[in-house]
C-alpha cells in the first residue's frame, strides 16, 4: 500500500507539467545521511539544482517495509524511479559490488572518497548489468567500527565472539581474525545485544550513536573493520534512458552537487565527533549520556589485521567475484590505495 502510494502520489504532486517528477526509495530513515542530507535534496532542493525540470517524492526502504537487499531488484523491475542502499546490502546478487568497501584501506575521508572515485565506473557498470540501473551517485556513512558487549583489550580478545557484520566482506574478515560472524539486520542489533544472541556489532559511529547502540554495549573499537558502507544511489535505467542527454547530465550533476558533495564534506570530522558522543567525552556538540569505552588498536592490531586481508579476505573475495572484475578493481580501488589482488 505505502509503495502505491508513493507511486501515485509521484504523478499527482507534480508541481509543473514540464518537471519529471520522480518517485525516490531513500536509505534508512533513522540515520543522518538520510535526514540530513537525502531528505533536504529531494524534497527541497532538487528543483532549484535543475531549474525546476525535476521535483521528487521521498520515502525510505525501511519506512516502507522494504529489506535494504531488495532496493535495487525493485528499482531495477520499475516499481519506483530512484533508489538508495548500502552497496554490500546487495552483494549476495552481485558479489562483485564488495569491491568497493573493502575492510581497512582507507583510514580517512581522503582515502575512502579516493577509492570510490576510483570504483564508479565499475560501480556503474555492475548497477547496469546486475540491476538495470543508472548509477547516480555514492554517498559515504562513517568508517564501520566495533561495538561491543563488555570489556574488549585488543583485536584478538575478538575470537569466539559472535560478531554482527556490516556486509559480506566484513563478516569473512571477522571469520579470519577467530570471530563467529553473524547476519543480523541493522535494526535488530540493539535488542540481539542486550539479549546476548551477539557479542558485538559492526555499524558506523554516527549510525551506532544514532540508533541508540551505545545504551546495550561498553567497548568501542576505533578501527574501520567495516569499511565505510557506501551507499550507492541509481536510476531505474528505462526511466533514466528516457531522459534527454542534457535533462541525465542535470540529474547527475544536481545528485553530486546538492546530496554527494554535501554527505562527504560532512564525513570529515564526523568520526571524530561520534567517537567524542559515543564516549561521553566534552568535545561531543549534543548533551549524551554515552560512557563507552574507547579501544584504539595498537600498531601490532594494524599490521596483524591488514595481514589477514591481503592473505585471505581479498583472495576469497576473488574467487567470487571472478578474474574481470579482479582486473578491474586492481586497475581502479587499487591503484587508488597500493595494493594488488594476486590472480
Amino acid at each position: 500500500m505505502k509503495l502505491a502510494t508513493l507511486i501515485l502520489g509521484s504523478t499527482m504532486l507534480a508541481t509543473s507539467a514540464m518537471a519529471e517528477d520522480l518517485s525516490v526509495v531513500g536509505s534508512w530513515s533513522n540515520l543522518p545521511l538520510y535526514q540530513n542530507f537525502e531528505t533536504p535534496f529531494w524534497t527541497q532542493e532538487i528543483g532549484s539544482l535543475t531549474n525546476d525540470e525535476f521535483t521528487a517524492q521521498l520515502t525510505s526502504f525501511d519506512q516502507m517495509g522494504v529489506a535494504g537487499a531488495d532496493v535495487f531488484r525493485m528499482l531495477g523491475d520499475g516499481l519506483f524511479d530512484v533508489g538508495a542502499t548500502v552497496a554490500d546490502y546487495t552483494v549476495g546478487d552481485a558479489p562483485e559490488l564488495e569491491g568497493l568497501d573493502v575492510p581497512l584501506l582507507a583510514t580517512t575521508v581522503a582515502q575512502a572518497q579516493a577509492m570510490v572515485d576510483a570504483a564508479k565506473p565499475m560501480v556503474a557498470d555492475i548497477m547496469r548489468a546486475r540491476f538495470g540501473s543508472e548509477m547516480l551517485g555514492i554517498a559515504p556513512y562513517p568508517p564501520q567500527v566495533v561495538f561491543c558487549r563488555g570489556a574488549i583489550a585488543s583485536l584478538d580478545d575478538l575470537k569466539g565472539k559472535k560478531v554482527r557484520g556490516s556486509g559480506r566482506m566484513t563478516t569473512k574478515f571477522l571469520e579470519a581474525l577467530g570471530a563467529e560472524g553473524i547476519n543480523i539486520a541493522f535494526s535488530e542489533v540493539p535488542g540481539s545485544l542486550e539479549r546476548g544472541v551477539i557479542d558485538c556489532a559492526v555499524t558506523g559511529a554516527g549510525s551506532g550513536f544514532s540508533a541508540g547502540w551505545w545504551e546495550v554495549s561498553d567497548t568501542l573499537v576505533a578501527l574501520p573493520l567495516g569499511g565505510w558502507d557506501p551507499v550507492v544511489i541509481a536510476m531505474n535505467g528505462d526511466r533514466f534512458d528516457a531522459l534527454d542527454a542534457e535533462a541525465q547530465e542535470t540529474l547527475k550533476t544536481a545528485v553530486a552537487e546538492g546530496l554527494e558533495t554535501p554527505a562527504w564534506d560532512a564525513a570529515e570530522g564526523g568520526l571524530e565527533t561520534y567517537l567524542a558522543c559515543l564516549t561521553g567525552n566534552a568535545a561531543c556538540p549534543v548533551e549524551t549520556a554515552a560512557a563507552m569505552t574507547l579501544l584504539e588498536p595498537t600498531a601490532a592490531d594494524i599490521e596483524a589485521a591488514r595481514a589477514i586481508l591481503t592473505t585471505e579476505v581479498l583472495p576469497d573475495w576473488a574467487g567470487r567475484a571472478g578474474d574481470e572484475w579482479v582486473t578491474r578493481w586492481n586497475d581502479t580501488v587499487g591503484t587508488a590505495v597500493g595494493l594488488t589482488i594476486a590472480q
